[in-house]
């Protein structure tokens, strides 16, 4: 597994399960998640710590949010889903200023965790909204 992620890095490839797309206007992408019922549960700015360590590193940030009425029924049928949820998008700024969006699938998420394909509707939302935002 090391050696795929280690390889897609190398070629620009997305990791396994892994949905990345170039983001065109994102400036909007909390205010839509909220506007949808979701909730913005925490905003991490790899950045803004990496200049507090007295280190630089171009734009990075981790959006996490959710809905626990849409989550809550993952984690009940299983508790590890606890580790893909609540959902993540990561932004970044490439080494040429290009915006790039990346979260974990709808599918990859109900697979890697053995959740019933019918609750499949209540992360897809979410994931559309991010690309949506993306545009």
């Amino acid at each position: 597994m090391l050696t795929q992620l280690v390889l897609a890095a190398a070629v620009g490839a997305a990791p396994l399960g892994v949905v990345q797309i170039r983001a065109t206007h994102i400036e909007r992408l909390s205010d839509l998640i909220r506007e949808h019922g979701l909730v913005v549960f925490a905003r991490i700015d790899f950045c803004a710590d990496a200049r507090a360590a007295g280190l630089t590193m171009r734009p990075e940030q981790l959006l996490i949010f959710g809905n626990p009425k849409g989550g809550t029924p993952l984690l009940l049928a299983a508790a590890t889903s606890g580790l893909d949820l609540p959902l993540k998008v990561l932004i970044w700024e490439d080494p040429a200023g290009a915006t790039w969006l990346a979260y974990n699938s709808t599918d990859y998420i109900l697979r890697r965790h053995g959740v019933p394909p019918e609750l499949a509707k209540n992360i897809q939302g979410a994931t559309a909204l991010i690309a949506d935002a993306a545009d």
